[in-house]
């Protein structure tokens, strides 16, 4: 796959909403295959697809990219031999040791690619109009009806099924509710939720009326409101949910770590996994299992 060819597959990936890494060789010292500019993506199951240096740099630009998209943040890699790292490892710049005979340096960067967050904006009111124009600017992909992976929900219906939005929305656990609707509209639907056994824990959760407070504003004026909330909800890491940090392995043939992945090299023996950075040291590891089977437990 060329380096065209990855950003085009790249360009696939986030249109499809796929979350995924593009890893970019930075700088080279030589010896080393890999070149400044190549580059490869790694999804979520560890798949690595382009150039970014052989069997030497692959495990370790993986195991990184998996590390990086369970944080969200992107980090720089440099991949050298035993002594020659420079420096320590840190969250932003990752030294990370390897063993191939060429003894180059190679520095990855390492860019998590998540997908836009979900706004559900629920009605036909001009509000509703303007929000769903205006969202995508902000990085925002919008749904014109409640989905369940929604990150937010905006009821624009102006009386037309705003309870039973709601209700769905919050059945659903979404992070932000907001009601478009005036006060005396609002303090009707929430009667009406807390009439069909809705909790107020719940009902807490709906902000009506929704977006920041400019006053007497026209339908797209509230829909400018409800975005700039909806920012600063976001920007206050409201939508940042942790991911587990990818599992890692020892090779018991090389001893370098390596991401536990569906696309990991691995094998069988006595009832134990072993994990694996290539399909070479898999072969050694079965060729001589009992040499190896004690290492990478």
């Amino acid at each position: 796959m060329s380096r065209q060819d990855v950003l085009v597959r790249a360009g696939r990936l986030a249109a499809e909403g796929v979350p995924f890494v593009l890893a970019t060789v930075v700088a080279v010292e030589r010896p080393a295959s890999a070149r400044r500019g190549d580059r490869a993506l790694v999804t979520a199951d560890g798949a690595l697809e382009g150039w970014i240096g052989g069997a030497c740099s692959e495990p370790i630009v993986v195991r990184e990219a998996l590390a990086a998209l369970a944080e969200g943040e992107p980090r720089l890699v440099r991949i050298a031999p035993p002594g020659r790292g420079g420096g320590a490892s840190g969250r932003d710049v990752v030294c990370a040791e390897s063993h191939c005979a060429s003894e180059g340096v190679v520095e990855v960067l390492v860019e998590p690619q998540l997908p836009a967050p979900v706004l559900a904006v629920v009605g036909g009111s001009p509000a509703a109009e303007t929000l769903a124009r205006l969202a995508p600017e902000v990085g925002w992909r919008v749904e014109p009806s409640l989905v369940p992976d929604a990150a937010a929900v905006v009821v624009a219906t102006m009386g037309h099924g705003d309870a039973e939005a709601v209700a769905r929305a919050l059945e659903l656990g979404v992070g932000y509710v907001g009601l478009v609707a005036s006060s005396r509209r609002a303090a009707t639907v929430l009667e009406a939720l807390r009439a069909q056994g809705v909790g107020e824990e719940a009902l807490a959760e709906v902000r009506s009326p929704a977006g920041l407070d400019l006053g007497p504003a026209t339908q797209p004026e509230i829909a400018v409101a409800v975005l700039a909330e909806l920012v600063a909800w976001r920007n206050r890491g409201a939508l940042r949910v942790p991911a587990p940090a990818p599992e890692v392995a020892i090779d018991p043939v090389c001893g370098m770590e390596v991401a536990v992945a569906a696309s990991t090299e691995s094998a069988e023996h006595d009832g134990h996994t072993y994990w694996f950075c290539c399909s070479g040291c898999r072969s050694r590891f079965e060729a001589e299992p009992a040499r190896y089977s004690q290492i990478g437990t």
